[in-house]
């Protein structure tokens, strides 16, 4: 008897590899609960299933298997030494890390990540911080042939009572160093809008990638439609390491703005970047230069929180090194919904 042709290619499909229609609707423990199979269920786990219970959640256990643990919290820390240089090569021994007061087990440690960087450059286009725009220009193009390298996006803007994208993110250092000629005169300091706006762009583009913004202003906040808690909830939702370049125009306490200086040295801390004062314009260069050592010789730590924190709350890490070091890292982070 001749079967129909319908028949046979579903027969032939199932013999192949002792595949069967059951079988493709079996459970597999490496899948999240979203990405099951219609029908599967856990007693019926996989026969090509890789498991390693010995193995900790979000590590990868083969090209073809990973196990994905939302509840995995990644740290950036800089170590420097007593003459204020990176201090590479350390072994985890040498860290600690706490998450409210509680010790916790390092999952994930890497001397140096190559996590690659997104990197916002904000450029305060105020009239105030004009004197020095020339240099600022010259070093900022500098920095950007210096720190791109494969896999890492930049996208430069200007502020003023505004915040205007002059370039999108890109690896294309000419497009980027010709968008730091097209900063335009403007009025005005709207600080809290650049890290707020700056933070929301870095989180659109994508997760395992570091979070970057160089701030490069005279500290005179006056125009933000976002006010400070704003600016710093976003910066810390997103994971952003700020580093501010604070060009005082004025140099004298009296005589300045320091609503905005102020709130970017808090806003700074917290996310575990670093405040720079240069005091003429040539220090710039050197700044940058310092900005990229450290962005190449950062610790990656992970680590799964133990007790976990509840949903949509701020949480506060510490780091500790062993010996004569100073560490620099984000404060906090936000759980989110669970």
């Amino acid at each position: 008897m001749k079967l129909p042709l319908v028949s046979c290619f579903v027969l032939c499909l199932s013999s192949l590899a002792g595949f069967s229609p059951i079988a493709s609707a079996q459970y597999n423990p490496n899948r999240p609960p979203w990405a099951q199979k219609p029908g599967a269920t856990a007693g019926n786990p996989s026969p090509n299933a890789n498991t390693s219970p010995s193995s900790p959640p979000g590590t990868i256990q083969d090209r073809s298997t990973i196990r994905v643990n939302v509840n995995l919290v990644s740290v950036l820390v800089s170590v420097l030494d007593d003459h204020n240089r990176p201090a590479p090569d350390l072994p985890v021994t040498s860290f600690q890390l706490f998450e409210e007061g509680f010790p916790q087990k390092i999952a994930v440690f890497e001397q140096e990540t190559q996590q690659p960087l997104d990197l916002v450059l904000m450029i305060d286009a105020s009239l105030s911080a004009r004197m020095d725009m020339p240099e600022e220009r010259s070093a900022a193009q500098r920095f950007i042939q210096q720190v791109i390298r494969r896999g890492d996006h930049l996208a430069v803007y200007a502020f003023d009572e505004d915040v205007i994208q002059l370039s999108e993110f890109t690896d294309n250092i000419a497009q980027l160093q010709s968008a730091v000629q097209r900063v335009p005169s403007g009025g005005g300091t709207s600080i809290y809008d650049a890290v707020y706006l700056g933070s929301r762009a870095l989180e659109r583009q994508g997760v395992e990638r570091r979070r970057v913004i160089i701030l490069i202003t005279d500290g005179g906040e006056t125009t933000s439609h976002m006010d400070f808690d704003a600016a710093r909830n976003e910066a810390v939702k997103a994971g952003t390491l700020l580093y501010t370049v604070l060009i005082r125009a004025v140099k004298n306490e009296g005589g300045r703005n320091t609503a905005g200086e102020h709130a970017l040295q808090t806003i700074t801390d917290m996310t575990g970047g670093a405040m720079f004062f240069p005091t003429q314009p040539g220090d710039l260069g050197a700044i940058f230069d310092q900005i990229n050592r450290e962005l190449r010789t950062q610790y990656r730590l992970g680590y799964y929180p133990n007790p976990r924190g509840p949903a949509n709350t701020y949480r506060t890490i510490e780091v500790k090194v062993v010996g004569n070091y100073s560490v620099r890292h984000r404060k906090t982070y936000y759980t989110g919904p669970k």
